[in-house]
């Protein structure tokens, strides 16, 4: 091959990277880490970097660890220290431990930092070199020196005292038009927004409502600055959150990936399929408690599933709208009440215009007036009892201190069901001599 083929193959697969990184990351991702990890090898870090960003966590740090040190060791440096940080923690001791070695001392130090503190935190999300200033400096030194600083992103630049205490921020647009003469501190904003280092994604999410952000200042107790999170960086974690709560309402593992071993899938999966076991025995007993009515009327059994289908619906309405909110912080507990009274409307409502709809077509099916009037009433009461309890299961959960997308699914399901169940077959047995 000659140099000008090669230069344009190189030329070929750096376009492929950054035009279509997922593409990228799905050919890697069906190789077998072995194979992954020689083709990285031999590749630039313009592409090795990349190539294991857009692998799933466990598909990278398996790739990693079958990678020879050396390469492993150049593409986690080049890497966000956030992102390397997160890679190294699920590696095994016997891997993990050569590689913080090979790093230069002072990055090893950021990495632990980064490792130890709790997942899904500020901290364990920060980058842990924030261009920072002292408040004397003229703007003119500034800008000079982040002229030197080629490849790091920066987005705002932070103030801080010779101990390390944050006292002020200033925004890129604000550098470039302020006088080259007068010091940073001059223009800096004196109170800048701060999180401490252990603050969770929900709280970083309701900061980034409240205001308009490109990077989030992290801070110790002594609000000395730790680091800053990248715009980029807060909302790929708000993203991840997001289709993790999407994952747990299921019962799946937020953990899991779609390439996720067999074996790990089924014992995330296989407690919550018991548990959802458990539950529709609870909603088959229920039935039961009516059996002799509908064994006289044996139409009731046909439409059962109508009812506890739309209740089903109507109570995972409300779970799905009281989970955002409170994932968002646009809910607190105090205002249950108001919350409550809400969905119980919204419930009613719907239920008297679902209502209406299936009982005339009962009667239309069935010309029975009376199993009309019986499935209406328990439509009405059996939605809007769903939907103040696909509110009430959240927010209790939250009130608790368990986390409410993981569990809501599972107990609204059971109340959903008992609730279609027992308001229909219990208002057709008070009501038998209309049917």
């Amino acid at each position: 091959m000659t140099a000008t083929t090669t230069r344009a193959t190189d030329a070929l697969t750096d376009h492929y990277f950054q035009m279509f990184p997922d593409e990228t990351a799905l050919l890697l991702e069906n190789l077998q880490p072995e194979e992954t990890a020689r083709l990285l090898e031999r590749s630039p870090l313009r592409r090795g970097v990349p190539g294991i960003e857009r692998l799933t966590p466990d598909g990278a740090a398996r790739v990693i660890e079958r990678m020879n040190p050396v390469p492993a060791v150049q593409i986690l440096d080049a890497m966000d220290p956030a992102r390397a940080a997160a890679l190294l923690a699920r590696l095994s001791p016997e891997t993990q431990a050569p590689l913080l070695n090979s790093f230069h001392p002072r990055k090893t130090r950021e990495l632990t930092t980064l490792m130890n503190y709790p997942p899904d935190t500020a901290g364990s999300l920060c980058d842990p070199r924030p261009v920072t200033f002292r408040p004397e400096i003229p703007v003119r030194e500034v800008l000079a020196r982040l002229r030197g600083l080629a490849g790091r992103r920066i987005e705002d630049i932070f103030i801080v005292e010779e101990e390390g205490r944050l006292v002020g921020s200033v925004s890129l647009p604000d550098l470039v038009r302020a006088d080259l003469k007068q010091r940073v501190e001059t223009i800096a904003n004196p109170s800048p927004v701060a999180v401490p280092a252990l603050a969770t994604k929900e709280q970083l999410v309701e900061l980034l409502q409240k205001h308009r952000l490109t990077a989030i200042a992290v801070v110790d107790f002594d609000f000395n600055l730790v680091g800053t999170i990248h715009g980029e960086t807060l909302f790929t974690a708000v993203q991840e959150e997001a289709s993790a709560d999407l994952q747990t309402m299921t019962g799946a593992s937020a953990d899991e990936r779609a390439l996720s071993k067999a074996s790990f899938a089924i014992k995330k999966r296989l407690p919550w399929l018991q548990i959802n076991l458990a539950t529709a025995f609870l909603a088959s007993f229920v039935v039961s408690l009516f059996q002799d009515t509908i064994a006289r009327f044996t139409a009731l059994a046909v439409l059962m599933p109508v009812v506890a289908g739309q209740s089903g619906n109507t109570g995972m309405q409300a779970l799905a709208v009281t989970l955002r909110g409170l994932a968002l912080r646009e809910i607190r507990l105090r205002q249950w009440l108001r919350v409550e009274f809400k969905e119980m409307l919204v419930g009613m409502v719907n239920g008297v215009a679902v209502a209406l709809t299936t009982a005339a077509c009962v009667y239309l099916w069935s010309k029975s007036s009376g199993l009309a009037l019986v499935i209406g009433i328990s439509m009405v009461l059996s939605m809007m009892l769903a939907s103040v309890s696909g509110a009430a299961v959240p927010m209790l959960l939250n009130a608790l201190g368990m986390d409410p997308a993981q569990a809501s699914s599972v107990i609204l399901t059971t109340i959903t069901d008992c609730v279609g169940f027992a308001s229909f077959l219990g208002i057709a047995t008070l009501l038998s001599r209309m049917l």
